[in-house]
Order: C-alpha cells, then sequence, then structure tokens
C-alpha cells in the first residue's frame, strides 16, 4: 500500500536546468520529478517603472529607513539583542544581504528586477514584523540562490524548474519575483527517490538534511513556507498539500534508514492541520475538515490538492501510528468525499468549483481518487476515478440552441457543450461558406456571434468540438434567416 502512494498519478521524467559550479547550466531530466507544477505560476506583480532595462523607483530599502519602518538590517539586529540569533549567524546574514545589494545595482534588465525582487520581499517581510529567526535559513538560502542565478545563469521562462549542482533541492522560477523554493516539487522529488528503491536512499537523505533546516516556525507548528506574492496571498503563506506531501516524505525517509528523528520532525509538522488560518490550513466543515490549498485563501477549494493531502496524512498516519495524524485523515476523508461528486460535471473534472481541470489535472486527481479507492474502499472515490477515466475517451456532447436569425443583423449562435473543448463553426449556404472560426470554451452554455448575413433562407450550420483528450465530436443543423 506505501508503494502506492509513493507517486502521483502523471508519471515522467520532468525537464529541469542545472545550474554548474562554474556558471555553466545543462538540461536535465529529472526522473525524480513527476506530474505537472502544482503550484501555478503567480499573477503578475506590481509593474516597476524602467528606463532601458534600469529600475528608477526608490529601492524600498531607502524609504524604509527614512521612515523609521522596520528593516532587514535593523530586524536582524532585534533578532541579535534578543538572543534570538547569534553573532556568528548575525553577521553571516548581514553580509549576504548587504552583497545582494550591491550584487543588484551592477546588475541590469532582467537580471535586476529579479533580485531587486527577492530583496524587496525580505524587506516586506522584515517591515511587517514576519522576519523572525526561524525563517531566517529559508529566506537566505533563496537570497545567496537568486545571486548566484541571476549574475551567471541564463535567463529563464517562465515556470522553468532549477536545480544547482550537487544540491538536491527545487527551484521555480516565477517572474517578476525570481526563483523560488518549490517546496511540493522538492518534496515530491525525496518521494521519487524513495520510490527508485535503496539506489535513491542517499539523495533523499540528502535531500532531507538539506530541507528540514528551511523548516520555520509557524503559530506552534514547524512549516515549510512559500515566500512570493502569490493571487492576492503575501508571504509567507504555506499550503496543507505541501506540507502533507513533506509528512510522506520524511516517512519514506525513515523508512528507507529506521531513524527516528524523521518522524520526530513530522510530528511537529502536524500542527498545521489542526489550526484555522491564516495560520495553519484546518476548516471546519458540516462534515468533517476541509484541508487548505493557501493559507491565504480560506474561501478555495481545490480537490486535486486536498486529496493529495489526504494521501499524504495517511501515510504519515500508517507509518508513525501517530493517533492524532489518523483522527485529521478521518475528519478530511468525510469532508472529502462529501465533496467529491460537485467536482465531477458528468463529463470531466473540476479543479475547483466552476472551472475545469486541464487534461493533466485530470488525470493528476484520477490518479489520486483511485489511491484514495484503494485505501478506504469508499464508492465515492471508486465510482469517481471510474467516471474521470471514462470522461478520457468519451467525445464531448454539442447541441446547437439557436436555430433562427434576422437578415442584415449579426445573429447570436448559442450551443450548449459538455466539457472544455475547441469548438468550430461553419456556416454554409450552398456549397458556400459564408463563415467559419474556432475558439476554446468551458463546458456549459456559450455562442458564436455570426456576423450579418445579407440574405434569408436556410443555411447549414456545422459544430466540430474537440476535448483535451483529443476526442473528436461534430453536429450539422440548420440556421433559418428571415427577413
Amino acid at each position: 500500500m506505501l508503494a502506492l502512494l509513493v507517486l502521483p498519478s502523471s508519471a515522467g521524467a520532468a525537464p529541469v536546468l542545472v545550474l554548474g559550479h562554474h556558471g555553466h547550466a545543462r538540461t536535465h531530466n529529472d526522473p525524480y520529478l513527476h506530474g505537472p507544477a502544482l503550484t501555478p505560476a503567480p499573477a503578475p506583480g506590481p509593474v516597476r517603472a524602467a528606463t532601458g532595462g534600469r529600475r528608477v523607483a526608490v529601492p524600498r530599502a531607502v524609504t524604509a529607513a527614512t521612515r523609521g519602518e522596520r528593516t532587514v538590517s535593523s530586524e536582524l539586529t532585534r533578532l541579535l539583542r534578543s538572543g534570538a540569533i547569534s553573532p556568528g549567524a548575525y553577521a553571516l546574514y548581514g553580509s549576504a544581504f548587504t552583497q545582494a545589494l550591491a550584487t543588484e545595482r551592477r546588475l541590469h534588465g532582467t537580471r535586476r528586477t529579479e533580485l531587486t525582487a527577492v530583496t524587496e520581499t525580505l524587506h516586506e517581510i522584515a517591515a511587517a514584523g514576519a522576519l523572525t529567526a526561524s525563517r531566517l535559513p529559508a529566506l537566505f538560502t533563496t537570497l545567496t540562490r537568486n545571486v548566484q542565478w541571476w549574475t551567471t545563469g541564463p535567463l529563464l521562462a517562465a515556470g522553468q524548474r532549477v536545480e544547482f549542482a550537487g544540491d538536491q533541492l527545487v527551484w521555480e522560477y516565477y517572474p517578476g519575483q525570481g526563483i523560488q523554493l518549490q517546496v511540493l516539487g522538492t518534496f515530491g522529488r525525496a518521494n521519487g527517490l524513495y520510490s527508485s528503491g535503496t539506489a535513491g536512499y542517499p539523495a533523499l537523505q540528502q535531500l532531507m538534511a538539506e530541507m528540514i533546516p528551511l523548516a520555520a516556525r509557524r503559530g506552534s507548528s514547524l512549516a515549510w513556507e512559500y515566500y512570493f506574492s502569490f493571487d492576492g496571498g503575501r508571504p509567507p503563506w504555506t499550503s496543507a498539500m505541501s506540507q502533507a506531501t513533506g509528512l510522506q516524505a520524511l516517512s519514506h525517509a525513515y523508512l528507507a534508514t529506521k531513524n527516528p528523528s524523521y518522524l520526530s520532525v513530522a510530528g511537529q509538522a502536524l500542527p498545521l492541520f489542526t489550526t484555522p488560518p491564516p495560520s495553519g490550513v484546518r476548516v471546519l466543515e458540516p462534515s468533517g475538515t476541509r484541508y487548505l490549498q493557501y493559507t491565504f485563501a480560506p474561501q478555495t477549494s481545490i480537490i486535486n490538492a486536498f486529496l493529495q493531502t489526504l494521501i499524504g496524512l495517511d501515510t504519515y498516519a500508517q507509518v508513525s501510528a501517530d493517533p492524532r495524524a489518523a483522527q485529521l485523515f478521518s475528519a478530511g476523508n468525510a469532508e472529502a468525499m462529501a465533496e467529491v461528486p460537485s467536482f465531477d460535471t458528468g463529463a470531466w473534472s473540476l479543479y475547483q468549483p466552476g472551472i475545469e481541470d486541464d487534461l493533466s489535472y485530470h488525470e493528476l486527481v484520477t490518479g489520486f481518487l483511485s489511491q484514495l479507492c484503494a485505501l478506504t474502499r469508499a464508492p465515492v472515490y471508486c465510482t469517481t476515478a471510474q467516471h474521470f477515466t471514462a470522461d478520457l475517451s468519451t467525445p464531448p456532447t454539442l447541441a446547437q440552441l439557436t436555430l433562427r436569425g434576422r437578415a442584415k443583423h449579426a445573429t447570436r449562435l448559442r450551443f450548449r457543450l459538455s466539457k472544455l473543448s475547441h469548438v468550430g463553426i461553419t456556416i454554409t449556404q450552398g456549397t458556400r461558406t459564408v463563415y467559419l472560426t474556432s475558439a476554446s470554451f468551458p463546458y456549459g452554455t456559450d455562442s458564436f456571434t455570426v456576423p450579418a448575413l445579407p440574405r434569408p433562407g436556410t443555411y447549414g450550420v456545422l459544430l466540430a468540438a474537440t476535448d483535451q483528450a483529443g476526442n473528436p465530436q461534430r453536429i450539422t443543423g440548420t440556421l433559418q434567416i428571415s427577413r
């Protein structure tokens, strides 16, 4: 059963760009990274005025210091005076930040923009009073890796995953916010290393040795946080899905080594699931407990994230025999069973209410449902997994709803579609094509606006749809145009 839970359903090596010690970057298909990047690229941040690639806005470090606000330097001093960090750590972090600012001033264009974004994020966290001692390792690892990349590495495409030679951590490029630690991807890589057998165990141990110190104290829990802005959320934030995948990775590290310290760390990370947002991820519902994808978005329900969270919790509960984890899984499982049917449109899966999955997420959630079916034997998981599997080979259904129009007036030709597809329309009169176009549409009722047809009469209509899995469907009808 544990072997079943190791990998997401969408397997296959993921391409990453690896930066070597001398600045040479190479593309590498990492066999331990699988499936889509489950933390989507964030919406673009505030536009920074620039001329010729040079940033002309006043740096936040200067304005904050002028106004007497908290700054990175003042917060490091406060942590030193309170005894929260040692003089050696104070000197190390202070020097790294000073060097990053000096490097930023020497860079130009995208490189300067990206490194500046990372230093500004540090300032914003400091100004908010959130620069705690436990967050310093992750924040300054992020800072130094961005200095390294933007001074020696190539420019990146949005969403590109990157690694550094000799390290096991996975990073991802978020345009306008630099490269950021991909917590979910890194823990997913750990699970991939475990699944590869004993040959992967040394790298798994190295990965956990790098990742465990990057956990921060969030309320009463250890948590691996994200330090970039996303969809209205400000850093630091975290996710039930990445945290539960971390519990799973720690459980696998214990199974690989029999070192109980891994389960001890996992136990310290468990309270996040007992704490409400924004500190934690627990939301009480009538049927049980929902665990949040984003601590800053308590109203957002993303079903694949919820299901993966349950799988991670259950793995830890089985390996550790921790009754708290078993209870958390049971409460979440009850809520998930109540929610799952609402994510089945009858023809495809929903990512969140009203928004359909793309093909990779549809396959992913189908895999998670199959895993939970095997774990719990709950009919709702098994049946929904069967539905979603069938959807992969079932063509979309189409229905033409508008049958009449008026000459010399545009006609809004409405149609009903069963699932997200690319839809084409062809209007003919006899052997002559008078209108032809196509576009992508979600499930439900939508329309094409047919330009004014000058002559009354009966026109032929061809509607053709192809869903994301490549299944085609076409229907023919008529459009009666009156005077």
